[in-house]
């Protein structure tokens, strides 16, 4: 969530203006966190807000970097009248460069904060940056295509990108044969599951792995519904798909690895402008997850997932302390217990996820 505060300390900061019942500048979300933990420098380089992480990706040598970017990338003015509404400048979206992003999944309930225009305007600029995007486009047709990221001597992975209403995504937003959009699942139902099925079978080549992203569900609650759970069995099941990478959930949720195959039920905000508003703090929504997933190649099978935890603080990612670190893992254990995933404290102080 690149937008709104944290596109105020970057360089090129939008307009601030807002149309929120409770703030009517992004400015404020600054002054709250400072209010909270200190001044925050401004304005900031592009790499200030990932801070630790950048040293956790070089550490990891991946081979492809994929965020949910919640965020319209734009200047437009076209706001949508919804509540909150975030976007960060054209110019600020070369902060994804400094992090290695290879693709941006855009099916969420933000992209098209700013309306059609922001949303032409996001897919434009991230094309512009080199990076990948799914989940949204300017017709139909291109809203249902995957990113496809072609990694060296390895294969294809495919990203595809769906969006569920009870994420908050409006019904309106669903792209038209010549009007852009967000891949909107009606409902996560049979008919739903087999579109989808649909979709990734229509781009898939043999030896290709497939991530399917899911934005679904509330903002916070451990809680994860029977039909989320069954529509992930399905999805590797039915489509054969190695990773189920669900979001919308403020915090992390429970991870499932089923028939040897990763499902992440809610991975949680890795950096938001929420720092200073006291509301679910129970929740922790400060500390954040990187998820490093090896998969075979020759299977699409999970050979090992690692954890990295990071805390959201001045508006960058920083090292926990090793007492947050702990209450993150057993907090994760806790939801996770259920499909018997266990996570581990390695020698290194990141975590270690062990399935059945």
């Amino acid at each position: 969530m690149t937008g709104r505060g944290i596109d105020q300390i970057l360089p090129h900061p939008c307009d601030p203006r807002l149309h929120e019942r409770y703030m009517d500048s992004a400015v404020d979300y600054v002054r709250l966190a400072e209010e909270a933990t200190g001044a925050i420098p401004r304005p900031v380089g592009m790499s200030y807000i990932w801070g630790a992480a950048l040293e956790e990706l070089a550490h990891a040598q991946r081979d492809a970097c994929i965020i949910n970017l919640e965020t319209s990338v734009t200047r437009s003015d076209a706001w949508v009248d919804k509540g909150i509404n975030y976007r960060m400048s054209r110019e600020n979206a070369a902060c994804l460069r400094e992090a290695g992003v290879d693709c941006c999944v855009l099916a969420n309930n933000h992209v098209l904060d700013w309306g059609q225009a922001g949303l032409l305007d996001t897919l434009a600029t991230l094309e512009a940056l080199g990076i990948a995007t799914a989940g949204a486009g300017r017709d139909l047709t291109a809203a249902s295509r995957p990113a496809v990221i072609d990694v060296a001597g390895k294969g294809r992975v495919l990203v595809h990108a769906f969006a569920d209403p009870t994420s908050g995504v409006p019904r309106d937003w669903a792209p038209k044969p010549n009007a852009p959009g967000v891949n909107l699942l009606p409902d996560l139902s049979d008919d739903s599951i087999a579109r989808a099925c649909r979709q990734i079978a229509e781009f898939r080549r043999p030896g290709d792995i497939v991530v399917v992203s899911l934005h679904w569900g509330g903002n916070w609650g451990y809680e994860i519904p029977d039909k989320q759970i069954r529509f992930a069995h399905r999805m590797v099941d039915d489509a054969d798909v190695s990773v189920v990478y669900g979001h919308s959930s403020h915090h992390p949720k429970g991870i499932e690895v089923y028939r040897d195959r990763l499902i992440l039920y809610g991975c949680g905000d890795f950096l938001n402008d929420y720092e200073g508003i006291t509301a679910c703090e129970e929740f922790r929504g400060d500390l954040a997850l990187m998820y490093f997933a090896s998969i075979d190649v020759g299977t699409g099978a999970l050979v090992r997932l690692d954890l990295t935890p990071l805390q959201i603080r001045h508006f960058k990612l920083n090292r926990t302390t090793s007492v947050d670190a702990a209450w993150l893992r057993q907090t994760i254990e806790q939801a996770s217990d259920q499909f018997a995933t266990r996570i581990k404290v390695k020698a290194d102080g990141r975590l270690a996820v062990a399935w059945r």
